[in-house]
This record gives structure tokens, C-alpha cells and sequence, in this order.
């Protein structure tokens, strides 16, 4: 898999116009014209850039990872460095919004440097981008366009602080913007966390359990056709609770009636539940239930 280690090296293979910045890149379609169009097809690549892209009234697919999406109603797209790209021939088109790239030593020394990972769409895959209102949009928009002014101009001292700072505001508010995404579509929320119960009844009754333990969160999400990171988030946005945590009250559930059944050790419980270590199962149970596994059985032993 080609990997690009400069921003200029991933424009060049896109075939778009050199940077201004050796480190930014930013592009901006205005009035009746249209983002500059990248090669026409790429295999799987990868690359030490942000991304942070909206785009309008384009056509094709772009494969982000396994998965494809179409943007024809237009999104803000956001890809971390090392994230897998690939696209076909079929995605070029006439396209408006922006695009800025930025290569992540562009943040070093900053506080944003840190700050940038802890946001956890920039993990989602491209099928769950953020689908801004119009007036979402206008406010995106005009802190692009600060970002521009700032690019265009005869860089000084100050520039990188205030695009950074620009940077970081955008962030913020695609961050709120998320939230108000995550709560318009509380249905779709509630699907989602009964197909994450559906997913883990299928794999614990085709006994996936003694064979290959106990699911990670990752192949699960897989199944659901989203990211880890954005199962987790709508669950957390909407039950208060992680995948991981989901996971574990489900292995808790199942623990109860197998605990009831009192020819079996406490370690074979475990085992059947996929735990590889009896005695993290005996913790995990006490921490969600208050009480150990034998101390459950003692409670609630059948007469």
C-alpha cells in the first residue's frame, strides 16, 4: 500500500494544485465554482494529513476502509493521518464545499495537537459523516473562509496561531453539531443498540463462545456496517452507556441463569462465557452486581 509522508507528495498524487503551506493545504469553491477534482481512481492509500472536507453534489463512491458512501446530499467528511483511502473512476464530478489537508506536524507544540485526537469522528467511517443544516453550513463556512484569508495571504508570525485557532474552532463546532445529529436521530439509535443485542444473541448461540471467545467490539460493529468508535458514541449518546459496557451487561445476563445451574464451578461458568481468566470474570461480576458469582448463587440457589 503507497503511504505519503508530506502533504505535497499526497497533492501531487492527487494530481491537485500545490500548497501554499508546505503543511496546509486549503481548498474552496466560491459562487458558481467547483473544488478541483482529484485523480480519477486510486488503489488503497494512506497518508500523514487531517481532513476536513465538505462536499455537494457529487457523484460515485469512495471506499473509506471496507465501506462505501455516496455524498450526494452533501457532508462534512473528517480523515485522521493513516486512515485507508481508495476511490474509482465513477466519484469524479463537479463537486462545491472545501477542503482543507493538514499534515499532523502542522499542530506540534500546540494545544490542539492533543486535543485533535480525543475526537472521536475522526475515527467514524465516511458513511457516518456529519450532515450539517443550512444554517450549520453558513457557520462552517465563514470559519473557512477566516482559514483562507489567513492561507492567501503573505504568511507571518501570527498566521499559524490564528489558523490554528480557526482550526480548532471548526472542531468545536462540528463536536456540537455531532451531538445535535447523535439526538435527531434517536430512532435510528435505538435500532442500532437492538441490533448490537441481535448481533450478540446470533454469535452466543452459534457457541462462537468456547471457540473464538468473546466477541471484541470491533467485529461486531463490522457486522452493523459502522466504526467502532461510532457504535460506541450513539450508544453512549443515547443509553449512557459504551459498546463495551453493552457487551459486558449482556455477559452478566447470561452469567445469572448459568450461575443457577449448581453443578458448575464458577471457572466453568467463566469458560462458557468465552472469559480465557476465571478470575476477571469474578471481578467484572462484582463490580456490575455488587456481589461475587458465588455469592449470587448462595442468594439466589433454586430450593
Amino acid at each position: 500500500m503507497q503511504h505519503f509522508k508530506t502533504l505535497s507528495s499526497y497533492l501531487d498524487y492527487l494530481e491537485l494544485p500545490r500548497p501554499e503551506h508546505p503543511m496546509l493545504s486549503v481548498f474552496n469553491s466560491k459562487g458558481d465554482g467547483y473544488l478541483p477534482c482529484p485523480r480519477e481512481s486510486s488503489s488503497p492509500i494512506t497518508n500523514d494529513c487531517y481532513t476536513i472536507s465538505f462536499k455537494k453534489l457529487v457523484k460515485g463512491d469512495l471506499n473509506y476502509g471496507r465501506t462505501k458512501y455516496d455524498f450526494t446530499n452533501g457532508a462534512l467528511i473528517f480523515i485522521a493521518p493513516r486512515q485507508v483511502l481508495q476511490w474509482n473512476s465513477s466519484f469524479i464530478s463537479e463537486q462545491k464545499g472545501f477542503s482543507i489537508n493538514f499534515h499532523e506536524d502542522f499542530l506540534k507544540g500546540t494545544e490542539l495537537a492533543q486535543q485533535i485526537k480525543k475526537y472521536g469522528f475522526f475515527s467514524y467511517s465516511v458513511n457516518e459523516a456529519l450532515h450539517l443544516s443550512p444554517k450549520e453550513e453558513k457557520q462552517i463556512e465563514s470559519i473557512v473562509e477566516n482559514i483562507e484569508i489567513e492561507y492567501q495571504n503573505n504568511q507571518d508570525l501570527f498566521s499559524k496561531e490564528i489558523i490554528i485557532s480557526q482550526l480548532d474552532t471548526l472542531l468545536k463546532y462540528a463536536n456540537r453539531f455531532y451531538e445535535r445529529q447523535f439526538l435527531n436521530r434517536k430512532e435510528l439509535s435505538n435500532d442500532l443498540l437492538d441490533q448490537f443485542n441481535q448481533q450478540l444473541s446470533i454469535y452466543f448461540e452459534s457457541g462462537s463462545l468456547q471457540e473464538e471467545g468473546i466477541p471484541s467490539i470491533e467485529n461486531i460493529a463490522e457486522q452493523l456496517s459502522v466504526s467502532q468508535r461510532y457504535l460506541s458514541d450513539t450508544l453512549k449518546k443515547e443509553t449512557g452507556k459504551t459498546s463495551t459496557e453493552h457487551l459486558q451487561l449482556y455477559l452478566i445476563d447470561k452469567a445469572k441463569n448459568i450461575l443457577l445451574n449448581p453443578t458448575k464451578t464458577i471457572s466453568e461458568v467463566a469458560y462458557d462465557l468465552g472469559f480465557e481468566y476465571p478470575p476477571y470474570f469474578s471481578r467484572l461480576f462484582k463490580k456490575k452486581e455488587g456481589i461475587s458469582p458465588t455469592e449470587y448463587r448462595e442468594k439466589y440457589k433454586l430450593n
